[in-house]
């Protein structure tokens, strides 16, 4: 045939067996009619020995003078020492983005996460990441994909920076085994929502309305005294709630509790005189090894929820968070005039920087000494101590 045309094209009849028919312009260029009836326009090129083909597209949905030019194209990536054949099949081989991340989460997650980062890993990918992206293969997805979902969820900006994290360290992983090119992370220069921080302290009213309602439902047995034990050893101790909640007899020293794995790793925190009276005060279990013990035997509390919301209405408190404890045992500490980085070590923090979020609590002791010895100097000097003082303006 002297040069594949539409009508030329269209008058191949269907045989017993496929067979191609090769264009006399484009050498490699050509189409197979198949059994079927079918028709599909063919670049065939020579690589490592061995013949190659690449479809270019069905006769009827593409015109010969398209597939023409696919050929033009496929032959100049030859020409250029590529395989673009083995590319395909190399493609079609490739992982979605839900095989990514069920490995991400078995190779990754399991073995080097803790149960609550791998419980939030889990989330995220369940509920955002494979339902937009998991059909995806890993190679195709681009940096307007991750900002898309990212922008979908921008009503709740904390869940969708976290999911952007999840994704962007996927994606790293995707580079260290091979599924994508070095430095293609398409997490890189999507820009965070800014997030609102939740920094709740309670004042002294509010944490003698506290205590007042600990010693009441302890009292009165509406609560376990574990969990009216934990949320004392929160506020006098500062922990994050799965270090009192997983806290075990065993970890208990002369030095203070020693914990063998915290979020930043094994970690020994100061046990004060009224925290260990907390604990003398605690029931032992028999056979629960657990300071926080649960109803399930020999077992540890797990639902503290519950308890607190009960604890934080009859207080005043609604709105309160646990976590807030934590918050508060800093603020007091940092108020108090305890340098940041004493407080940093009492919380276990391990970088500077997440501890000085409370330095501007820092200026409230300096100024109560400012007001102290501006008080003293101005008795000396008779100077005017009416705070309604206003300034005039001298023209």
């Amino acid at each position: 045939m002297p040069k594949l045309t539409k009508r030329a094209i269209d008058a191949l009849q269907p045989q017993e067996a496929d067979y191609f028919v090769w264009d006399s312009e484009i050498v490699g260029f050509g189409i197979r009619v198949m059994r079927s009836g079918a028709k599909t326009y063919q670049a065939q090129y020579r690589k490592g020995g061995r013949t190659r083909r690449v479809s270019l597209g069905r006769h009827g949905n593409i015109t010969p003078d398209q597939a023409r030019q696919k050929a033009r194209e496929v032959m100049g990536m030859v020409a250029k020492g590529e395989n673009p054949a083995e590319e395909i099949s190399q493609h079609r081989r490739a992982p979605t983005v839900a095989a990514l991340c069920d490995r991400f989460f078995a190779a990754h997650a399991q073995e080097r996460c803790k149960p609550s980062t791998q419980a939030e890993y889990k989330r995220a990918l369940e509920l955002f990441i494979k339902p937009a992206l998991g059909a995806f293969k890993v190679v195709d997805v681009e940096r307007k994909d991750i900002a898309d979902l990212h922008h979908k969820s921008r009503a709740t900006p904390y869940q969708a920076n976290r999911t952007l994290g999840v994704l962007s360290k996927m994606f790293n992983l995707a580079e260290v085994w091979g599924l994508r090119p070095d430095g293609s992370n398409p997490c890189r220069h999507v820009p965070k929502y800014r997030e609102q921080k939740r920094d709740r302290y309670l004042s002294t009213a509010e944490l003698q309305r506290l205590g007042a309602v600990l010693s009441a439902v302890e009292a009165e047995g509406s609560e376990t005294p574990y969990i009216v034990a934990a949320f004392r050893l929160l506020i006098l101790t500062g922990c994050r709630l799965g270090e009192i909640q997983t806290l075990k007899w065993e970890y208990i020293t002369p030095r203070g509790m020693e914990l063998p794995d915290t979020k930043t790793g094994a970690r020994r925190i100061p046990l004060p005189d009224v925290a260990r009276a907390v604990l003398a005060a605690l029931p032992r279990m028999p056979g629960n090894a657990y300071v926080v013990a649960g109803k399930i035997e020999g077992r540890y509390a797990t639902d503290f929820q519950h308890p607190w919301r009960r604890i934080r209405t009859r207080a005043g408190l609604e709105g309160v968070r646990i976590h807030d404890l934590r918050h508060t045992y800093a603020s007091n500490a940092v108020s108090s005039g305890m340098p940041i980085q004493m407080v940093g070590r009492l919380l276990g923090h391990t970088q500077l920087q997440t501890t000085m979020r409370y330095a501007h609590l820092a200026d409230d002791p300096v100024n109560r000494a400012a007001e102290e010895n501006a008080a003293r100097l101005s008795a000396a000097i008779g100077a005017p101590t009416d705070r309604r003082l206003t300034l005039r303006v001298v023209s």
